[in-house]
Formats: C-alpha cells, structure tokens, sequence
C-alpha cells in the first residue's frame, strides 16, 4: 500500500524509522524488517548511524534480497548543515551507499551555528542554549533543497516539523512544492488543522511518533503514551489486535504515512500487520475524540529554548 506524491512517486504508507538503533544491531534489524516486507526507511543524519544502515542496504542488493529500486529512503538535513545542503546531502548518500536518495527532508524549520558538513552535535552557545544562525531563511534552504534534485540526487522533497504558517510559506516561495510534511501525530496529538491544510495542498503527511510515545520519549521527556489508554485497549480486544496495531492503523485511514520505530524482531512484525482489518467509521470517530494536544517529543529538553513555543 503506498500513497503517490506529488513528485508522481510512490511512498510506502508504513516504514520503519531507524531513529535510536544501535550500529552493531542495525544490519541484522533491517534486513530482517526486508524480509517481513518493510520497503520504506526513515533515516536521518542527526540519528547518526547512516553508515550501518548503508552496509545493510549494500548487503540487501548484494545478495539480491531486494533491489535498489525495491525500496524507499528518506533521510534529513540536520540544522547546522542549512547553509551547506548540497554538500551534506551527499555526504549522506555516501554513508548510505546510494546513487539518489527517495525523500530528502529538512529535519527541523531552524538553521543553527554550523559544525561541519555531517555533524549533528547540536550547536550550543555558552549559555547552553541553542546557537541559531539568523543569516540563513528557510527560503534560502529550500532552494538549495531544490537543487538537489535538479542535480539528479534526489527525487521528492519535503519538510519536517512545521506549522501551518511555515507550511504555507513554503509552498508560496517553492518551485518545487515540498512533497512530505513529516510531523509528530497520534491519538494524543492529532493535529487535524495541520495534517489537512497539508493533504489539501498535495502535501503528503508523514507521522513519527505514530504510537503516541515510546520508551525512548518517555526515558528522555518523561511523556505519556496513548498505548496505555484504556479505552484503547478496549478497541484492541473488540479487533482483536494490539494497541499498537489499533492506533497505527488508525493513522492509516487517516491517510498519512506511518514509520514505527522498533528493534525487536516480534514487534518489527507485530507493527507491519495492519492490513488484514479496518477501523469502522464510529472507532475512527471515537479515537478523534482521544485527541489531548499533547506533544511527546520535545527536543527543548537538549536545547535550551522550546521552538514551539
């Protein structure tokens, strides 16, 4: 199952995000998520292991697991590198060992202090606080976003983590409009505003954090997650499936893409099998109602200022 974007290329509607995976598992860990049926990846350069997941994809097409043509990878600008796109858009595709890139995205609407093409230390003045270069704009950003793919080493665009208002922005100053808005959305934050002023202007939404929180969010934010929502688990008996698979498939028919983040083999497969039932309309209706505005993943913490604000 896939959504076509505007761009006219196909995106995988679940993926796999690769955030938090340690380098020695992560071989073993997508070529297993191949072998389930995973076609999609979400990668970024501020996860910091492109490399590992480049030798896994390399074993892939080596054995003849999948081809490159198979799969769909996305991967991110980081912040420090928005006055240096072209140079750290290939400095990814070197670490992941690919001609093109699927979906290049810009990670967050900010440009900071820079640190070196490929380097996602985030840039801290002496206050502790997030060094944020004023001289670049996101419009300058986005067009160098562009020449990516005029430059064949690209073929979709797209942003992540913006509002309406940024949103909007973009696809006035855009000559190639973003293809991908990737933002955090769930049963706790639904943001319905957002994800359709974006799928109204041919804009694709991607979820992360589709699962309202994981153990990642809740050691590093001390969030909660709306898989242990009762009222949830109650859907999950009367479907006869899990939280989890209630709540991704919930992002599905809401027509936006989901990318699960998993290292366990059993969950890797438990999160993938989502097609074989739907939500009725009143269950659908019923998780609108769960909706708490309620942000899990806050990188305030690392950064010295809430950018959402």
């Amino acid at each position: 199952m896939a959504i076509t974007l505007n761009s006219g290329f196909k995106m995988p509607i679940i993926g796999l995000g690769v955030w938090r995976m340690e380098g020695k598992d992560i071989k073993e860990l997508l070529i297993n998520a191949i072998k389930i049926g995973y076609r999609h990846f979400d990668c970024a350069a501020d996860y910091q292991n492109e490399g590992e997941v480049g030798e896994a994809l390399a074993e892939a097409f080596k054995t003849g697991l999948v081809k490159r043509e198979d799969l769909f990878i996305t991967t991110k600008l980081w912040n420090s590198d928005h006055g240096h796109v072209v140079e750290a858009c290939k400095a990814s595709l070197k670490k992941l060992q690919l001609d093109y890139l699927d979906l290049f995205l810009v990670h967050f609407p900010i440009a900071t202090k820079h640190t070196g093409v490929g380097t996602t230390a985030s840039a801290l003045d002496e206050e502790g606080v997030l060094d944020i270069d004023t001289t670049i704009s996101l419009e300058t950003t986005w067009h160098a976003m562009e020449q990516t793919v005029s430059m064949g080493l690209v073929r979709s665009i797209g942003i992540s983590n913006y509002d309406i208002f940024l949103t909007r922005d973009c696809l006035a100053y855009s000559k190639i409009k973003p293809a991908v808005n990737q933002i955090e959305t769930h049963p706790y934050f639904q943001r319905d505003s957002l994800v359709n002023f974006c799928q109204k202007h041919g804009i694709a939404v991607t979820a992360h954090t589709p699962l309202g929180g994981s153990l990642a969010n809740t050691e590093w934010f001390g969030s909660v997650s709306c898989l242990d929502d009762q009222d949830l688990k109650g859907l999950a008996e009367k479907y006869k499936k899990t939280v989890a698979q209630v709540v991704l498939r919930w992002g599905i028919q809401r027509n936006t893409i989901i990318i699960p983040k998993s290292s366990k083999q059993e969950r890797l497969e438990e999160n993938y099998k989502v097609f074989d039932f739907e939500l009725t309309n009143e269950d659908m209706e019923f998780i609108k109602s769960k909706d708490r505005k309620y942000r899990t993943n806050n990188p305030a913490k690392f950064w010295g200022l809430d950018l959402y604000a």
